[in-house]
């Protein structure tokens, strides 16, 4: 179950993909016109409207990234069956279609099925058709239906799967729609307290890639919230809307380059070096695109208790961000650009202030993060064991680079290409299931330079590489498929 969880969040990082552009269109109008929000310029109302079209889209991105990630292979057809499983329980379940059921007056159904429309229902519609995909796409139907059989019945069959989705989502939606509008009532009742629980959560899920179902209730239209639509449309409230977003500034732009400062800093003198551009491109991806991965990674498996200081430390920034009247969006994460572009947006406020807010967390981290690593003499990047060391470094000098060089390592690491089943990638990690856990030699894989190597199961391991993963990944299919 674990892993089927962590690959419905891997397939969520496509459709967040397409959301800098909305970003950047909605940064570009905001400034244009900020005051008018399009209505003084014709030029900034095409860019906000350009951006709406992705941001209120948002669960049928998520539809077809879910589909497409959690199908087989990557044909197009299970994109095709998630939209239409889409199409079919939204229009089943439309309020206007309850009304007709049940004969009442559309404004006495169920506010429920008026939030049909959601990032919940996306996932779930993605997820059947990339299963009828993966149940239906091979099989052989009679010769006077052959034109059917294969992938062209996908749709078909999807469709009908999707109808008895409704059908149980008619009594089941609106009970889970309740308890999600309670979780985030009592979380806002909260107020700076119940951002900072948030915050808490968000990073502790990181580990298991759950984040992105804790992040649906409070930054999507799941639950009614909708931080992030309303921060950029405009239709939330001034000084409330954005408090789930805003406390992430200080800590990506700030909080994790100092902590990554520190972590250089606590090292042993001889190997300084060796981990200095590992804490430095991690420190320059949280700073200017907020993904925060390339350093979480690094200490997280290795120095679990200071990955709980930094899930505290991030509760503690949302929870200040969120008492002082400062708030900032962001359509990707909580970097340097996404920081920029929210200046003009239409509930932003006094945007500026984050400046000395991350400051002041910058010293925060260094110090909690220096007296937490050495008091508890933590195996932070450069403070591991010796003979782990020496053999990594050595290695990793001799791929000087190169991604096929550090794909060969890897492939060795795992055990070779007969030991893997399965293997794909996402922002960060390279992913795999193995044949033979024993095979695997964990120290042979961090010397190919890798950030850090996770176990989610005993069949299971995720490889970190950074933001470069993409080319890592590249290299390890040709070599698998013997090019």
């Amino acid at each position: 179950m674990m892993k089927y969880l962590q690959k419905i969040g891997r397939s969520l990082m496509l459709p967040v993909a397409c959301l800098p552009a909305a970003g950047i269109l909605y940064g570009i109008g905001y400034w244009i016109d900020p005051s008018g929000w399009g209505a003084n310029s014709l030029t900034a109302a095409f860019c906000i409207k350009a951006a709406s079209a992705i941001i209120d889209q948002i669960p049928v991105l998520f539809t077809l990234g879910v589909a497409i990630g959690m199908a087989d292979d990557k044909d197009g057809t299970p994109a095709l069956a998630g939209l239409v499983s889409w199409l079919m329980i939204t229009t089943l379940l439309s309020s206007s279609a309850i009304a007709t059921y049940t004969q009442v007056e559309a404004s006495q159904v169920p506010a429920a099925f008026g939030r049909i429309q959601n990032a919940f229902t996306g996932i779930l519609a993605g997820l059947i058709g990339a299963s009828c995909y993966n149940r239906f796409k091979d099989i052989q139907l009679h010769d006077w239906l052959a034109f059917f059989s294969g992938r062209r019945c996908v749709a078909i069959v999807t469709a009908f799967v999707s109808a008895i989705a409704a059908a149980i989502l008619y009594y089941v939606w609106p009970v889970v729609y309740g308890a999600l509008v309670k979780f985030g009532t009592a979380i806002i009742e909260l107020g700076p307290v119940g951002a900072g629980l948030y915050a808490i959560f968000n990073r502790a899920l990181i580990p298991l890639g759950l984040h992105h179902a804790l992040n649906a209730v409070f930054w999507f239209d799941t639950a009614g919230i909708n931080d992030l639509g309303n921060f950029w449309n405009g239709t939330g409230t001034l000084g409330v809307t954005g408090q789930y977003m805003t406390g992430f500034f200080p800590v990506m732009m700030f909080g994790l380059v100092a902590g990554a400062y520190a972590m250089y800093k606590t090292a042993k003198p001889e190997r300084k070096k060796s981990v200095e551009g590992l804490l430095l491109a991690g420190a320059i991806a949280s700073f200017f695109t907020g993904i925060t991965e390339p350093i979480e990674f690094s200490f997280m498996f290795l120095a679990p208790g200071l990955y709980l200081v930094h899930a505290l430390l991030t509760g503690l920034s949302l929870a200040v961000c969120s008492y002082l009247p400062v708030r900032c969006g962001f359509n990707f994460s909580a970097g340097l650009v996404d920081y920029i572009l929210s200046f003009k947006a239409p509930m932003a406020q006094n945007p500026l202030l984050i400046i000395p807010i991350g400051l002041v967390f910058a010293v925060i981290y260094y110090f909690v993060f220096v007296f937490v690593i050495k008091t508890f003499d933590l195996k932070t990047p450069g403070r591991e064991d010796d003979d782990e060391n020496e053999f990594h470094h050595e290695s990793a000098a001799k791929t000087n680079g190169k991604f096929t060089d550090m794909a060969k390592i890897i492939l060795e690491g795992m055990g070779g290409h007969d030991n893997i089943s399965e293997y794909t990638y996402c922002a960060t990690r390279i992913r795999a299931v193995i044949n033979d856990p024993d095979k695997i030699d964990e120290a042979k894989i961090k010397s190919s330079g890798a950030n850090g190597v996770f176990r989610p199961s005993k069949n299971t391991i995720q490889v970190v590489i950074g933001l470069k993963v993409q080319f890592v990944y590249d290299a390890l299919v040709r070599l698998i498929d013997g090019e």
